[in-house]
Order: C-alpha cells, then sequence, then structure tokens
C-alpha cells in the first residue's frame, strides 16, 4: 500500500530524509517467539500468533518498497549480556546477510547501510567493522548497543571502534536517544542517532527541555498554560492553549 502510494515521502507528505530499519533489532526484542537460522528469522506475530519468514532478501525488497533514502541490512543484534561465542555467531551471521542484502539491493535512490556488531568485545567489533568495510556501504550503522550494557561499556566500545571508521561516511549509532548519550556520542564522533526515547516518555506526559525533563501530568501544571519551554519555537510550545480544543 505505502509503495502504491508513491513511497514513504508521499504517504507521509515528509519531504526530509527517513531511514527505515531492518527488523533486526525489533526480531531480537521478541525473544522466545523467534527462531534464528541461517536461512533468516522465523517468528510469531505477537497479534494474532501468525508465522512469518525474514531473509535479508526479503527485508530488502520491503525496504525498498518501503523507498526511504537510507535502508539497514539485515543483521542479528545480540543481547546483553552474552558470551563471547554468541557474539562472534551473530556477527559472522551479520557479515554473510549483508552480503546478501547488498546482492539483491538494487534502488540507486537509496543507500543502504551496513551494520557493525561484536556485543561489548572490542575485538569483535573491530572484525566486523573490518569485514563491513571492505563491502564499501554508503554508511554503517552500530547495532547492538543500548541493550542493557552500562553507559561506561557502552562509551568504551565506541572508543575503540569509531576510530576505525571512515570519516567521510555516515556513523550511525542506533538505538540511542537520551541528551547524555547523544553528547558523549557526538563527542566521539557520532554523526546520526534513533531512538523511541522521545516519542515514548511523550505518550506519558514526559518531554525533554533547556531546563531539564518536564512531566505535564504532575499536579503542579494542571492550570499552567505556559510553553513547556519558552525558548523553544516548536509547534507544541508555540500553540495558543485556549485553541487547542478546536484542532
Amino acid at each position: 500500500m505505502v509503495r502504491e502510494a508513491g513511497g514513504l515521502h508521499k504517504f507521509m507528505n515528509w519531504h526530509g530524509p527517513i531511514l527505515t530499519d531492518s527488523g533486526g533489532f525489533q526480531v531480537f526484542s521478541l525473544g522466545p517467539l523467534r527462531t534464528i537460522t541461517e536461512e533468516g528469522v522465523t517468528f510469531r506475530s505477537h497479534i494474532d500468533g501468525s508465522k512469518h519468514l525474514f531473509t535479508p532478501e526479503k527485508v530488502m525488497e520491503i525496504e525498498q518498497a518501503l523507498g526511504a533514502d537510507i535502508a539497514m541490512a539485515f543483521d542479528e543484534c545480540a543481547p546483553y549480556p552474552c558470551d563471547k561465542e554468541y557474539a562472534i555467531a551473530a556477527l559472522e551471521r551479520t557479515t554473510r546477510w549483508a552480503e546478501r542484502c547488498k546482492k539483491v539491493h538494487s534502488r540507486k535512490d537509496q543507500a543502504l547501510f551496513g551494520i557493525i556488531q561484536g556485543g561489548v568485545f572490542n575485538d569483535l567489533r573491530e572484525r566486523s567493522a573490518k569485514e563491513l568495510l571492505a563491502m564499501d556501504f554508503p554508511g554503517y550503522g552500530i547495532g547492538g548497543l543500548s541493550v542493557g550494557e552500562p553507559k561506561d561499556l557502552m562509551y568504551d566500545v565506541l572508543d575503540h571502534l569509531i576510530p576505525l571508521m571512515p570519516k567521510d561516511k555516515p556513523r550511525y549509532l542506533m538505538g540511542v536517544g537520551s541528551p547524555d548519550c547523544l553528547i558523549e556520542g557526538v563527542i566521539r564522533g557520532v554523526d546520526m542517532f534513533d531512538c523511541v526515547l522521545p516519542t515514548r516518555i511523550a505518550r506519558n506526559g514526559t518531554v525533554f527541555t533547556h531546563k531539564g525533563k518536564l512531566t505535564v501530568r504532575n499536579a503542579e501544571f494542571a492550570r499552567d498554560f505556559r510553553p513547556m519551554d519558552e525558548q523553544c519555537d516548536c509547534y507544541a510550545c508555540q500553540i495558543i492553549p485556549g485553541l487547542i480544543s478546536g484542532i
């Protein structure tokens, strides 16, 4: 349906850049509902229990149909904690899947990024980076972080990995979005981030402001009609409270 509508840009009427993930992390988050093999990942829907198979080829078909500017290769995201043997197996499969993704990806107006894995093991991160850099992707994601490991451990991995990545291609830290991690990532050379955190906390009445977190559901703000952040010029902060009911 999105393809028939002209792709995500026309479907959303959004003319800025769009990136689609491959589903690797989402499949990882399903836990016991999925089975990983060399062919791909078989999983059952948490909605109706129906069975599905994601392969690198199928993921590329979907992402090209969606038509985002950047598509991510299908990868296996190792959990934290995991032993080194598991991390090695996930890394090797991620490399093989990346090769399969690149082989079938043909959309010229879409950049395909590879995803570096290796868990919290610096030698495996170095190995994954070398294997994917040899494939000459136009950009690289750093996957498998922000999955439960301490932040100091994540920063240590980034300190080791980012100097190994090309400076003339985007370096994308996946799944990271808290303000402190954004700052620490940029300091280390990260160019791109993504995270559900801003929308997740917004659904629960919390926003990030220049002064820190603000929870608008707190009783003290029940009759506070000021903007959430008086320094912000976004739609939510500029709207006149009295007009809300008429939107």
